[in-house]
């Protein structure tokens, strides 16, 4: 996988060296959210020629993993050189890429109220990016994807507000059943106990396995997914059952499994062919 990422971006780089994209990268940005009482970090990538065009982007909102903040995928995941690459070589369309800090939220609204992320998420962060800068608002030019934690968060997303987004892309889903999810509930769990409550209620409204088997056959959500994991993942096993759940819903999807386990040199791997996914629900749409 490595040798696959490094071939990549020195493929690029020859392409056209004297050419090579001038993306601008603002990390650590701060807007004031109402709905949290606080300000809240995102990072952003503008593509090259975004400073000098009145051309308005389609977006994609690139999620984080736990632990891990709104600067990760461009200082460990090299989200910038890989996009540059993408675009250069026509894998991807020219897009803004927005990466919001999540903190432990799991980009959920958390049970009691307290911290209502996912509604800050809707009715205020996408409508500050759309009002800040050159973005495209309409469904057919907003995409989402994420890694683990937020892996979860762009399926939750895409299954609470399919009117939202044309494309999810998630990557190393940390999917849990609930029978993982209610051991670590009655096990007293600090994290789960804190987002989800002492019960199952509000997880079931949270579940990446409860909704897909809900959803009516003749309203599913015109989205398209692509579902990627490694071999050697722990995570692999809920992710193979949406799988199966969407097959047997009629959902269409694309599930790749690859050689790799869950770590920032698979998802590196994993950029280029998400970046590509979205493009083509972008072009799809007439971009």
């Amino acid at each position: 996988m490595r040798n696959k990422l490094i071939t990549f971006l020195v493929l690029c780089l020859c392409f056209n060296w004297a050419g090579y994209a001038q993306s601008t990268v603002h990390e650590s940005v701060k807007f004031q959210s109402k709905k949290l009482g606080k300000e809240v970090s995102y990072s952003i990538y503008l593509p090259d020629g975004y400073n000098s065009s009145d051309r308005y982007y389609p977006v994609l909102y690139l999620l984080h993993g736990y632990t891990d903040n709104e600067t990760m995928w461009i200082q460990t995941g090299q989200m910038q050189e890989i996009t540059d690459c993408a675009i250069k070589s026509d894998k991807a369309v020219p897009m803004i890429v927005v990466m919001p800090d999540a903190w432990d939220t799991w980009y959920i609204n958390q049970y009691d109220g307290k911290v209502p992320y996912e509604d800050m998420f809707f009715e205020e962060l996408i409508p500050y990016i759309e009002k800040t800068y050159h973005a495209r608002s309409n469904k057919e030019f907003r995409a989402v994807a994420g890694l683990s934690m937020g892996g979860y968060g762009s399926f939750i997303y895409s299954l609470h507000h399919p009117d939202m987004f044309s494309a999810c892309c998630p990557l190393s889903a940390a999917v849990y059943d609930d029978a993982t999810m209610s051991e670590r509930i009655k096990g007293n769990n600090k994290l789960f106990g804190r987002l989800f409550g002492s019960g199952m209620e509000h997880w079931q409204k949270n579940s990446v396995l409860k909704m897909p088997s809900d959803l009516d056959k003749e309203k599913l959500p015109r989205i398209r997914y692509y579902i990627d994991y490694g071999d050697e993942d722990h995570l692999l096993d809920g992710n193979f059952q949406v799988h199966k759940l969407m097959q047997e819903k009629g959902l269409k999807h694309e599930f790749r499994v690859r050689d790799g386990g869950h770590t920032w040199l698979y998802w590196r791997t994993a950029l280029p062919d998400v970046l590509e996914f979205v493009s083509g629900a972008f072009r799809r749409n007439q971009y």
